[in-house]
């Protein structure tokens, strides 16, 4: 089934809708997290110091829960990009487009609960000494060995994400919406974040290397960048490849035929 096949005109106006919901959360998904982290959460960490990484949080814990609040937030803005993307690739096919969608729940669930067991590390570190048999900084440990593993921690549901983007991708290729150009590229892209996922729980020392961690994630930056503008501001291309190649040309053919 082609993306021009069988679309009235209310169902193409509910596919521009989504797209352009869509376009926004890539955004979204793309630029809170990672600002998130460069400004909010990252002066917190002292490398190979998790009892120095809890102590910065300790003394600034407003702002840190402000770090886990926002993380908390972009949980929910991927679970509205996911039925964005639902309700787009539905006509295409539903089964792939449901596949993707519970890979992306999936994706969702692990990153909320890190973010659960975080601030539960953060209560374990609000305990007083008179509350408990344990010594300050076994109280502080939790908290600073959880925030020193973040990188680590996260691998487990971008495994997730590197396959369900992955598959939503194809589904922008199979459909024509977007240049199939950009679309291969996002499957590209989203295939080397799920390798270098399993590389940081396989090969951890390999994986988190500066340079390898540009390899595997500048792609998907891009992508998600170009692919967000091109839908908020270009939308759905609803033709048929043949339509979408050479637009009057193809008419003037039908016509002849004809």
């Amino acid at each position: 089934m082609t993306a021009g096949e069988s679309n009235t005109t209310g169902d193409v106006a509910l596919l521009q809708t989504a797209a352009k919901i869509a376009g926004f959360m890539f955004l979204f998904s793309l630029l809170v997290p990672a600002l998130n982290f460069a400004f909010v959460l990252s002066p917190f960490v002292v490398a190979d110091d998790p009892i120095g990484t809890a102590r910065n949080i300790q003394a600034n814990q407003a702002l840190f829960r402000v770090g886990l609040t926002i993380e908390l937030i972009m949980s929910v803005g991927l679970v509205v990009l996911a039925v964005a993307l639902y309700r787009i690739f539905k006509p295409i096919s539903a089964s792939l487009a449901m596949l993707a969608l519970l890979w992306k729940v999936a994706e969702v669930v692990l990153a909320a609960a890190i973010v659960l067991i975080s601030f539960v590390a953060l209560q374990v570190a609000n305990v007083t000494v008179e509350q408990t048999a344990f010594s300050p900084e076994q109280l502080l440990a939790p908290i600073g060995i959880l925030f020193n593993a973040h990188t680590v921690l996260y691998s487990v549901p971008m495994v997730f994400l590197g396959l369900d983007l992955m598959l939503f991708f194809y589904l922008f290729y199979r459909s024509n919406y977007i240049p199939r150009v950009m679309a291969g590229f996002g499957v590209l892209s989203y295939a080397l974040i799920f390798i270098h996922a399993l590389g940081i729980i396989v090969l951890p020392d390999v994986a988190t290397m500066p340079i390898v961690q540009a390899v595997a994630y500048l792609p998907s930056c891009l992508a998600e960048l170009v692919v967000g503008i091109w839908l908020l501001v270009k939308g759905l291309n609803m033709l048929p490849p043949d339509v979408s190649v050479s637009g009057s040309v193809a008419v003037d053919r039908t016509e002849r035929n004809a």
